[in-house]
């Protein structure tokens, strides 16, 4: 109902039948045309935000007349004048929401986010109209009922299977009644989650901590305190995403650890206007009335119908079972943690704001080195240059151009030229490392351009995350995590990069959600490996190696403080699943919703030991975006990791080889096949536990 005045505000009617016929139109526009950059990538120095309302409205537009097109066609359906004229369709759409969705998590501003919350609700229409058109879904079915004597090939069949089954999730089925109530949960969870986004950068940066005077920031060196220092004189803490904070494992002051993990958990939960309880209340609702409406039990069982784990049981199993071996082996942490904090404040109990601290004075103490003797060693350039793209290159075969010629939307942006072993292009690369207020929290990875035959595409990705940036003149010096966040998202580049498939919906990560972390956590196994790690730990001043001995000491932790890593994971997995595992009339109101998150942790010991979830309830982005009911995916996939790691290990490692055969069955296949088909072809057997649990020092009842 709201679609058509916005698009008469945004772009005459008048002009939208022709607009592709109006040149001066389209060339005051970037967006309304396909850029003339290498590989489409975005002409970011021609794009105004002004762009981006007529480009989705004509983008939406076009596609419906595309749409309409195709259910018009009085040919008999074929695969052709059906699926792949559906897979042509929507390519202005995709490319103006591409854009302002990228920069919106990247380096938003106010006027971004009036047009996400703006278009939000239309985009929801929008998809609704095609996935509910019951012309489309006639031919669509029609095809999907002769699939056995079409004569496709696999690749084809599984896009017609896959897009059909969409269809009836979608609710092509229903009868009216019940698809108009559809519609308007659907728009409306849109309006939520583009408020719920915008809620959280706005407290991640309200949070910020703020300290008076450097004796507050003990524990940090003179450089890091220069760096928080602001134009009035006091020093300015800024919050990433997650509950724990990195500088915790270093401020030696105890109550400015505190009052950092206390600004951390409390956050979009202080009744002000970024408070998230009532919006997040609203959105589980909704989900578990959609899910009934669509025949199902709850959330998570309409989600995990078509992911690789299958089933609420399945994930609820493997949860259970994991969970006690977690909270032990956190128990047994956190008794030598406690002994530690004693030496320094005799009779003071263990709390969340001193494990990460605590945790380094113990690994010094166990293993012979703490964080700080890691940073020189891991300088930012060095480590993406001779580490990241050192592996991909000796895997395979690629290279990397920097191409400052090439626009950035931020100056911290870099694009690199990504070359294949033929020395042709085979992608284009924005690596965006830098935190900024701009910019939402976390890590992650993108594609501006997925690959595809069918539409002559080849890929152009982005790389994010929020490593703070030092003053200027200064090196970028990454902390152990960091090192393994930066190979754990180019494992999502690669997947993109490499794709090599027909169609675009099935390029790259177009695989189930608890399958796409797979090979960006295989990925991160090339952090350690001893040639890699020995070819990009060098010292930011010397260029000395980093000393085999601690090399050494590096590989003998890998198991330390697994126990407090797998406990915050598995509660945030668990909360997540409880709260969709409920059926509308049982979702908790605004008031009541830390509550059932404080129920959650007990009900599975998690209450024993100072350990928040990785991310609490209202600033769980996650499960507000792709991640709902599917926040496991993570654990699920490092399942599928292990096994892939330890195969690796005993197949010749790091080679040409072993490139080829994860290029073959992991990384150019994208979405054209049942992923546990390939994962089995990769690794010859069905995915074992036993792995994960070596990796993570834990012991179950299954061996």
């Amino acid at each position: 109902m709201l679609l058509r005045p916005l698009l008469d505000r945004a772009l005459p009617r008048r002009l939208l039948g022709s607009l592709l016929l109006l040149p001066a139109l389209a060339q005051a526009n970037a967006l309304l045309q396909p850029s003339p950059l290498p590989l489409q990538y975005p002409p970011f120095n021609a794009i105004a935000d002004a762009d981006f309302a007529p480009a989705l409205s004509a983008g939406m537009a076009v596609q419906r007349r595309e749409v309409a097109a195709i259910v018009a066609n009085p040919a008999a359906p074929s695969f052709e004048n059906t699926m792949e004229a559906l897979e042509r369709s929507g390519r202005l759409l995709n490319r103006a929401l591409t854009v302002l969705s990228s920069l919106n998590g990247a380096d938003s501003n106010p006027e971004r986010q009036r047009l996400q919350r703006e278009f939000a609700p239309l985009l929801a229409q929008h998809r609704d109209a095609i996935a509910l058109n019951p012309g489309l879904f006639q031919r669509i079915d029609a095809l999907h009922r002769q699939r056995e004597q079409l004569r496709l090939n696999p690749e084809q069949r599984r896009l017609l299977e896959r897009r059909h089954a969409d269809l009836l999730r979608a609710g092509a089925q229903l009868p009216p009644a019940a698809q108009a109530r559809l519609r308007a949960i659907n728009v409306e969870l849109s309006r939520l989650g583009a408020d719920f986004n915008q809620k959280v950068l706005a407290e991640v940066n309200a949070s910020a901590l703020t300290v008076a005077t450097r004796e507050e920031l003990a524990g940090l060196s003179e450089a890091q305190i220069d760096a928080l220092r602001q134009s009035d004189g006091r020093y300015r803490l800024p919050l990433q995403n997650t509950s724990g904070q990195p500088l915790l494992a270093q401020l030696s002051h105890r109550p400015t650890r505190e009052r950092l993990m206390q600004a951390s958990l409390s956050r979009n939960a202080r009744g002000d206007g970024n408070d998230t309880r009532e919006l997040i209340s609203q959105v589980l609702r909704l989900r578990a009335e959609r899910a009934a409406l669509l025949g199902h039990a709850h959330h998570a069982d309409f989600t995990l119908e078509t992911e690789t784990a299958g089933s609420t049981a399945t994930v609820n199993a493997l949860l259970a079972q994991l969970a006690p071996a977690a909270v032990a082996s956190a128990k047994k942490e956190a008794a030598a943690l406690q002994a530690q904090l004693e030496k320094d404040h005799p009779g003071a109990t263990l709390q969340a704001w001193d494990w990460a601290y605590y945790a380094e004075k113990e690994r010094a103490q166990a293993y012979g080195y703490d964080e700080s003797q890691l940073r020189p060693y891991l300088e930012l350039n060095s480590v993406l240059e001779r580490g990241v793209f050192e592996a991909a290159k000796r895997l395979y075969g690629l290279s990397f151009k920097r191409r400052p010629d090439l626009p950035v939307y931020h100056p911290d942006v870099q694009a690199w030229e990504v070359l294949g072993p033929n020395g042709k292009t085979q992608a284009l690369l924005l690596v965006d490392l830098y935190a900024r207020p701009s910019k939402r929290g976390g890590a992650w990875a993108n594609a501006y351009v997925g690959q595809s035959h069918l539409l002559g595409t080849r890929p152009v990705v982005g790389n994010h995350m929020n490593i703070p940036k030092p003053p200027a003149g200064q090196p970028t010096l990454l902390t152990w995590d960091e090192v393994n966040t930066l190979f754990h998202e180019f494992g999502h580049n690669l997947h993109t990069m490499l794709s090599d498939v027909r169609y675009p919906s099935q390029a790259g990560t177009a695989v189930p959600r608890d399958y796409v972390e797979f090979p960006s956590q295989v990925n991160e196994m090339w952090q350690t490996w001893p040639s890699i790690l020995a070819n990009y730990a060098r010292h930011h001043q010397t260029g000395e190696p980093m000393p085999q001995a601690l090399l050494d000491k590096i590989a003998a932790a890998k198991r330390f403080n697994q126990g407090f890593a797998t406990t915050e994971y598995l509660a945030a997995t668990l909360i997540d699943q409880h709260l969709h595992q409920l059926k509308a009339d049982q979702i908790p109101n605004a008031s009541a919703l830390m509550d059932t998150e404080a129920q959650v942790m007990k009900a599975h010991g998690f209450d024993t030991v100072p350990v928040p979830p990785r991310y609490r309830t209202p600033y769980f982005s996650h499960i507000m975006g792709g991640y709902a009911a599917g926040y496991y995916a993570y654990l699920w996939s490092e399942v599928l990791d292990a096994n892939t790691v330890e195969w690796i290990e005993q197949h010749g490692g790091l080679n040409r080889t072993t490139g080829e055969r994860m290029k073959r069955f992991l990384l150019a296949r994208g979405g054209t096949e049942d992923p546990m088909v390939l994962f089995q072809q990769l690794v010859g057997h069905e995915p074992k536990l036993g792995p994960y649990l070596n990796r993570r020092g834990l012991v179950t009842a299954q061996p």
